[in-house]
């Protein structure tokens, strides 16, 4: 459970949320993005959010490729009047779809079955489907679990480049390197935020 939080995540940098197990990090985000309702106050999102979980599950009998899940990233989803954006043509969508597999390093494996990908590409796949969609406020949960060093880093740089181009970037982690190299670093423990 959270208590009294205030939080603000500015556009163009990357926010660290920390704390030990338990602390309410995940549950933090799931606020944040809208999966989950707080229980008093409330949130203003200024844009679209992309949400990455730490485990993305799949069924082995789920019949969609990498390609089919950055694609679904593009359909129109219902928002709020203010979060709208034009409708894109076919070839623009197709256009954000190829950039956003390269961006994330998936290009080679779009036409995988999702359900065969690692826990690591799987959560590429969906920071993917978010930029597919130009979200500008990525939320994710482990991004750097259960990855080894390379791939640690790889994800940095990317979270690094979607706040270069202006987006809003929190990723709940224990990695020390990327709570370090962090623009911001929310720090919680037992639901509070501590300084």
């Amino acid at each position: 459970m959270l208590h009294g939080i205030d939080v603000d995540l500015p556009w163009g940098s990357v926010t660290a949320v920390a704390g030990p197990n338990g602390a309410g990090k995940s549950t933090l985000v799931e606020i944040l993005a809208g999966v989950r309702t707080p229980s008093s106050g409330s949130v203003e999102r200024a844009a679209d959010v992309a949400l990455v979980v730490q485990r993305p599950a799949a069924p082995d009998s789920l019949p969609l490729t990498v390609r089919d899940v950055v694609t679904m990233g593009t359909w129109q989803a219902r928002t709020p009047q203010s979060h709208r954006k034009p409708r894109l043509s076919k070839a623009e969508r197709r256009q954000n779809i190829e950039e956003a597999l390269h961006r994330v390093q998936l290009a080679d494996l779009a036409e995988r079955p999702f359900a065969a990908l690692s826990g690591g590409q799987r959560q590429r796949a969906l920071l993917a489907q978010g930029i597919a969609r130009q979200a500008r406020i990525f939320l994710l949960d482990e991004p750097a679990a259960g990855l080894d060093a390379a791939s640690r880093e790889r994800t940095r740089a990317m979270l690094a480049a979607e706040a270069a181009r202006g987006a809003a970037v929190a990723c709940v982690t224990h990695d020390d390197e990327s709570i370090d190299t962090a623009d911001l670093v929310i720090r919680l423990e037992h639901g509070r935020r501590i300084a």
